[in-house]
């Protein structure tokens, strides 16, 4: 969290991100410097850092935002999340009629003393699709619900980093299904399933998925047979039609294996289309064999990594740990090596 503030960054940035955006370089780093102040309110909190001694301030300020409530968990009172609203200078700025309205954003996990016992069983309960079963997730939708209703047809961002980007997809899936569609800025979010594109041996990693594509689509038929009938469309297959028009940005780098299955999750679906497999590959990424086997048991469960669609960014620059690979702070860096893939479903 210790990191250089904004002013000392945009030095190194083209063109000011308030003044163009346009410009997916400038969102991007706008939205993952708005999250990043979230994690510094939390450390202010922390270190009681208040007025002129607060660090987060600037994290939004430099940016012509201002943050008009704070987001808190009712576990362990620690900030999760932030609204932010954009209050140009001039409101005839011509950029200003692109820019987001209100930026709503998550933080992820911080392994402080105050808050890793709380985030830790947050992160338990997405690894067991149930985020959504927790309070911090009723308040972070709530936040959102509230904001869309009391400005409707204003532009609003999520935005998220781990955890938080778990939050984020959580959120902008329920305001899909109430036909509000949220322009998401996902830094890192988390795959839940075995990180298969850790592994260097190209055909062992695809043998790898249609492997786990086979045997998922074939436990996917299974259970619908026999909870639903074979004439009936299943759950995950309306719900994953109904998300098939939203598509959020996911910025995933492949030394961090938190999120790097990302990559192989969408390049397959259209590896197998190529080889005329699509029928299995089609419930396969409706579906996840941990989700298959929560339902079996009878327990509620909702998987944040089964998206249709998305706009896909890899940082493919060189990371050297995987403290960089999965932090925040790589997503503002100038002249980043990026690859870049929409990927839509149908």
């Amino acid at each position: 969290i210790s990191c250089p503030l904004p002013w000392q960054l945009i030095s190194t940035v083209s063109h000011k991100p308030q003044k163009n955006w346009n410009c997916e370089n400038n969102r991007r780093s706008v939205a993952a410097c708005l999250v990043q102040a979230v994690y510094v309110l939390e450390r202010d909190r922390q270190l009681n850092r208040q007025s002129v001694d607060a660090a987060a301030p600037p994290w939004w300020e430099f940016f012509h935002f201002e943050m008009i409530r704070k987001l808190v968990d009712d576990v362990d009172l620690s900030i999760f999340g932030a609204i932010f609203e954009f209050n140009p200078p001039s409101s005839k700025e011509a950029s200003a009629q692109d820019a987001p309205r209100f930026v709503i954003a998550f933080r992820g996990t911080i392994t402080e003393k105050e808050t890793i016992s709380r985030d830790l069983s947050l992160d338990l309960h997405l690894v067991q699709n149930g985020l959504h079963k927790t309070s911090r997730f009723a308040i972070a939708m709530q936040a959102v619900q509230n904001v869309a209703s009391a400005f409707p047809g204003s532009l609003i961002w999520l935005a998220g980093h781990s955890l938080g980007a778990g939050t984020a997809i959580l959120t902008g899936r329920n305001m899909v299904k109430k036909g509000a569609f949220l322009d998401s800025f996902l830094f890192n979010p988390p795959f839940v399933a075995a990180p298969i594109e850790g592994i260097r041996d190209e055909r062992v990693k695809h043998g790898f998925r249609i492997a786990r594509s086979v045997i998922t689509a074939g436990l996917a038929i299974a259970m619908k047979a026999k909870t639903e009938g074979n004439n009936q469309r299943s759950v995950a297959e309306e719900s994953f039609n109904i998300l098939s028009s939203w598509t959020p940005y996911l910025f995933v780098n492949p030394g961090d294996h938190v999120c790097s299955e990302y990559i192989g999750y969408f390049q397959h679906r259209r590896n197998m289309e190529d080889l005329g497999a699509g029928f299995i590959e089609k419930l396969a990424t409706q579906n996840s064999i941990g989700d298959l086997f929560y339902k079996a048991l009878g327990w509620e469960s909702e998987p944040l990594h089964l998206l249709p669609s998305a706009d896909l960014i890899v940082n493919v620059s060189p990371s050297p740990d995987f403290k960089y690979a999965h932090g925040i702070s790589q997503w503002w860096q100038p002249d980043l090596n990026l690859q870049c893939n929409k990927y839509r479903y149908s």
